[in-house]
């Protein structure tokens, strides 16, 4: 089994999802997490009750770790933690920003007491100051402190990413950071600061809206399901009532959906639609025009036209349809209820197959632990 973090030992003072998101990562790949919570638990464990009596959210998020409740202001528990520390490899925490510096546990404080020890932030805003330091950063509201929501929804209002995209993302961008400070602590045997926010990865997101503001004075448009610089580059309906996604990315594949799948070959040298430029110059005709030819033909017959042109497409798939799906991949993972099958990680080792730990109650390895670690 391929588990190249076995060995190594994360400590995580986590709660919610970007933290949790991190150190599920790390465990999948073998790495011991203990996961230090209060005595109710992380909150995320009451989002719901939908998984066998388990949360969503806290399923997807917490696979393999053992769960260890802790009060890091009760005398005891606090030399309970330096001794874990003393023999960690990382230490993940996103509480408050200043909460674990006023409880002794500040990451530079850490550092300079076990050096090998790689420390992981993770904050809404970043060390800003004054206001953002204190605002509470729920993914919602730094999607749309971010500008993210503004160029999301439709024209007539912003939208919301569906899922909780500021919190999974920093927590991707954690993880990669995470195992780049593994790497260079092999070579030079230095712990690192790894200092991430919510609203730092959105920002990393927004780069492409952000150019076209600075440099070009345009606004990114909100275009549903289009696409603000391609044509066509979106959902089209059909006859019996499906919708179908369409990709040309240049006019070579504009020439071949003409001729292919519209059956109009005068179309790909017509002046309005012969460039990419001039289709989006004119999105409004030349829409029009693909929805009259396409809405006429059912979802199979659409389809087999696109893949005999080599034009890319897909369906505008509903959470039903993704249960189905070919394309997903599956694990099995046990849970205070019983096991569920759980969409598999995004990437793995081909030839590689892996196990993935069970979902931790909470405090259920806290005796274990605690005897290991006793004075």
């Amino acid at each position: 089994m391929n588990r190249p973090l076995e060995g190594l030992l994360v400590v995580s003072l986590e709660q919610a999802v970007a933290a949790p998101f991190l150190t599920a990562r790390l465990a999948d790949a073998g790495a011991r997490v203990i996961k230090l919570e209060r005595r109710e638990g992380d909150f995320a464990r009451g989002y719901d009750n939908y998984v066998r009596g388990s949360s969503t959210y806290f399923v997807y998020l917490n696979r393999g770790k053992q769960s260890l409740v802790i009060d890091i202001k009760d005398e005891d528990d606090r030399a309970l933690l330096h001794r874990i520390l003393a023999s960690a490899d990382v230490w993940v925490q996103n509480l408050a920003p200043g909460a674990t510096e006023r409880a002794g546990f500040g990451s530079a404080e850490l550092r300079a007491r076990y050096p090998r020890l790689i420390t992981v932030d993770i904050s809404g805003y970043g060390e800003t100051g004054p206001p953002y330091d204190r605002m509470k950063a729920y993914d919602m509201l730094v999607q749309a402190e971010s500008g993210v929501a503004s160029v999301t929804g439709s024209e007539a209002e912003p939208g919301r990413i569906g899922v909780s995209a500021c919190d999974i993302a920093t927590g991707m961008f954690s993880h990669a950071a995470v195992l780049e400070a593994l790497i260079r602590r092999g070579i030079d045997g230095r712990g690192s600061a790894i200092k991430a926010s919510l609203f730092a990865s959105m920002a990393d997101w927004m780069s492409a809206p952000l150019m076209w503001h600075e440099y070009a004075g345009r606004v990114w448009p909100r275009m549903a399901l289009r696409h603000p610089a391609l044509v066509p580059y979106g959902a089209f309906g059909t006859s019996d009532g499906h919708r179908v996604m369409i990709a040309c990315q240049n006019d070579r594949e504009w020439r071949r959906f003409a001729g292919t799948v519209l059956e109009r070959p005068d179309l790909a040298t017509a002046p309005k639609y012969a460039t990419q430029v001039a289709r989006v110059e004119n999105r409004e005709e030349v829409e029009a025009v693909l929805e009259g030819i396409l809405g006429a033909l059912d979802r199979e017959t659409l389809r087999a036209r696109l893949a005999a042109a080599d034009v890319a497409f897909g369906s505008v798939n509903t959470v039903a349809d993704l249960s189905e799906h070919p394309a997903l991949r599956r694990v099995e993972v046990g849970t205070p209820g019983g096991p569920v099958s759980h969409v598999a990680p995004a990437v793995y080792f081909d030839g590689e197959p892996r196990e993935y730990g069970p979902i931790p109650e909470v405090d259920e390895h806290g005796a274990l632990i605690r005897e290991e670690f006793s004075p």
